[in-house]
């Protein structure tokens, strides 16, 4: 494998995994501020930037989505599990059952993280029409998860975790009422943000060359 150019940066995106353990410790408004301003660099469709952010800190306003997000959650787990094949191995077994008690530890302390960022992105169509018909470029979504992952990788640089979460879309209704968030505004992920418990280290994944197709699909090497 060909060595990085910046070699700093290719172990950051190496290692930043996804973190649902944190610590009480506050994180300050400017350093919130500052990892926006890097997620607001990401790419987007005609640089439209389609995305708004809704910064929670305060405990009240934290816990009513936490008791959204866990009454989410304790609908999903049974469900997702009813549906989820058995671990292949011991090893993936193991690694299952920590993935899946993270998740539910972070479901049951969601309200006590510090910052929650909550990603909006408006109801429209990336759509455009001529005379031979409908032109479907892409969902506005492409133009939103850049910015998500940005903001993850600079909550790294200051030393802190994060982790996209969608489970509370199970009642995102009740969402963006605890945040007067409007209707035409789509809740595209939640973000718990703060001093992370656990360790960065390169997390389990397929390799990328098992699903890398050359030049035509099945294509291999």
């Amino acid at each position: 494998m060909a060595e990085p150019e910046l070699p700093e940066l290719y172990e950051a995106l190496m290692t930043t995994r996804a973190m649902r353990h944190f610590t009480d410790e506050a994180v300050p408004d400017d350093v919130v501020e500052s990892i926006l301003a890097a997620a607001v660099q990401a790419p987007s469709g005609g640089n439209i930037q389609p995305y708004q952010f809704v910064v929670v800190t305060e405990p009240e306003r934290k816990a009513a989505l936490a008791e959204i997000y866990l009454r989410a959650w304790r609908r999903y787990e049974p469900a997702v599990a009813a549906v989820t094949p058995p671990p292949a191995t011991p090893e993936a077994a193991a690694a299952h059952q920590r993935n899946w008690k993270a998740s539910d530890d972070l479901a049951h302390r969601l309200g006590d993280v510090p910052v929650l960022v909550l990603v909006l992105v408006p109801r429209i169509s990336m759509a455009v029409r001529d005379d031979e018909g409908e032109m479907d470029v892409g969902p506005v979504h492409a133009s939103v998860y850049p910015a998500v992952q940005n903001l993850i990788l600079a909550a790294r640089a200051h030393g802190l975790g994060a982790v996209l979460t969608t489970v509370y879309k199970v009642y995102e209704d009740e969402v963006r009422a605890a945040c007067d968030i409007p209707d035409r505004y789509e809740v595209a992920a939640l973000l718990p943000l703060g001093h992370p418990t656990g360790r960065w280290g390169i997390a389990a994944r397929r390799p990328a060359r098992s699903i890398t197709n050359w030049e035509t699909f099945g294509n291999r090497r």
